[in-house]
């Protein structure tokens, strides 16, 4: 059979059908199979994870083909378990493409340590602040006879005495001792003191000059 006899037989033309069909099935399998894949159009509803471990957090994503990444840990939190997600992005809720990343921010185990800062001759409107800034705490006052009202004269842990620089665990409860102001300068104070003190040794010298101051007059 020659080519022109073939291109226009019924033979050629089943054959050209039977192929552009195999190839539509095939196109069609194709794209049904990356949608499939990819999700395509298929939103996924992002869970709540918070308070939950980073186990639990991952099962929970697997089984929804998301992926996670934790960003960072955070300040202990004492309301929340230690080592669980504190904070999330997408938050609970939002829909998203399979396989997008959720960040965590999880709680830490244990508070950090800071350094007590030197409050000594501070007034108790500034120590207090200044606890605060590094997450301490004020715990109880008490008073004792200074001249310096509300001045810091101590800082104390369980009754011991703090020194500037312990380190101690955030949230701590730092005790102060303020001077109450009750001491009062007096000046019959200061004249008995000078009542008690020996007199000065004049030198030689000294008489000297006070005779000619004198001699001058």
């Amino acid at each position: 059979m020659s080519l022109r006899k073939y291109l226009t037989s019924k033979v050629f033309f089943a054959q050209l059908l039977t192929a552009m069909a195999i190839v539509g099935l095939l196109a069609f399998l194709f794209f049904h199979w990356i949608t499939y894949v990819t999700k395509h159009n298929e939103e996924i509803m992002v869970p709540n994870l918070k308070r939950l471990t980073t186990e639990q957090a991952e099962e929970k994503l697997d089984e929804l083909g998301l992926e996670y990444e934790i960003l960072d840990t955070l300040d202990y939190k004492p309301n929340i378990p230690k080592l669980s997600v504190v904070l999330q992005e997408p938050e609970a809720g939002e829909l998203v493409k399979g396989g997008r990343t959720v960040y965590l921010k999880i709680n830490a185990s244990s508070y950090k340590m800071v350094r007590i800062p030197d409050l000594v001759d501070k007034t108790y409107r500034q120590a207090v602040p200044t606890l605060i800034s590094l997450g301490l705490a004020q715990g109880n006052v008490s008073y004792a006879p200074h001249i310096g009202k509300d001045m810091v004269l101590e800082m104390r842990l369980n009754g011991k005495k703090l020194k500037p620089g312990t380190k101690v665990y955030k949230a701590t409860k730092i005790d102060l001792v303020l001077g109450d102001g009750a001491v009062v300068f007096d000046e019959s104070d200061a004249d008995s003191l000078r009542a008690i003190l020996p007199e000065p040794e004049v030198l030689p010298e000294d008489e000297e000059i006070k005779d000619s101051l004198t001699n001058g007059q």
